[in-house]
């Protein structure tokens, strides 16, 4: 059910509740918000890293609109929505606050969830960041477990532009083991597949990586 049919019941609800005497079509109507108001928040949270990403510029607000999408989503019983707002609490410590140690628990959380809701896609998401955490560790045996399987479940869902950044990832980690050859063979095809899934985004990634390497 999307925003505005949810906003549309809501209205109904009301004139149930008003009109007709009904109590317990408050509660209904507020559930139904509560459900838009989460996904709302989760949107403009993704919005505003999304702009982290491309200016470096930091909202305030952004962490507080994740942890109230992760709030309405658990109140509402909805655990493949709070598996996904955990997941951006998660991104939101490791990647504006370069705090693993923060987010390594909830992105735990988070897939934990996402396995539980079928939620393939977000449990691929918290695999990439808890293996992005590993390598930072220095833990590369642990850090390629966590991306090959993200990789996995991305190839299996079709996610190709997310197949290609995982690449990236696993050729730095290869890298790192010393196997330089088998590094330049992932970031050969990560580059494939970016090019092909129009990622331009990826396909710098790769270039970076080519010059690191």
């Amino acid at each position: 059910m999307g925003a505005d049919d949810r906003i549309e019941r809501a209205g109904a609800l009301y004139e149930r509740a008003v009109f007709g005497g009904d109590a317990d079509a408050v509660a209904a109507a507020d559930r139904e918000l509560d459900a838009v108001e989460a996904d709302l928040s989760l949107a403009r949270g993704r919005v505003a890293h999304a702009r982290f990403l491309a200016d470096g510029r930091r909202e305030a607000y952004e962490p507080g609109l994740f942890e109230r999408a992760a709030e309405l989503y658990r109140s509402l019983g909805d655990v493949r929505g709070e598996a996904e707002a955990l997941f951006w609490i998660g991104c939101f410590h490791q990647v504006v606050r370069n705090d693993d140690t923060a987010a390594v628990p909830v992105l735990e959380q988070s897939h934990r969830r996402a396995v539980r809701a079928g939620d393939a896609l977000t449990a691929s998401y918290a695999l990439r960041h808890l293996g992005i955490a590993e390598h930072r560790a220095g833990r590369l045996g642990a850090a390629r477990e966590r991306l090959e399987e993200s990789t996995r479940l991305r190839r299996e869902a079709g996610f190709l532009p997310g197949v290609a950044a995982n690449l990236v990832g696993l050729a730095y980690v290869t890298a790192g083991e010393g196997r330089r050859d088998e590094a330049l063979r992932l970031l050969d095809e990560a580059g494939s597949i970016a090019g092909s899934s129009r990622a331009d985004g990826v396909l710098r990634q790769v270039q970076e990586a080519r010059s690191r390497l």
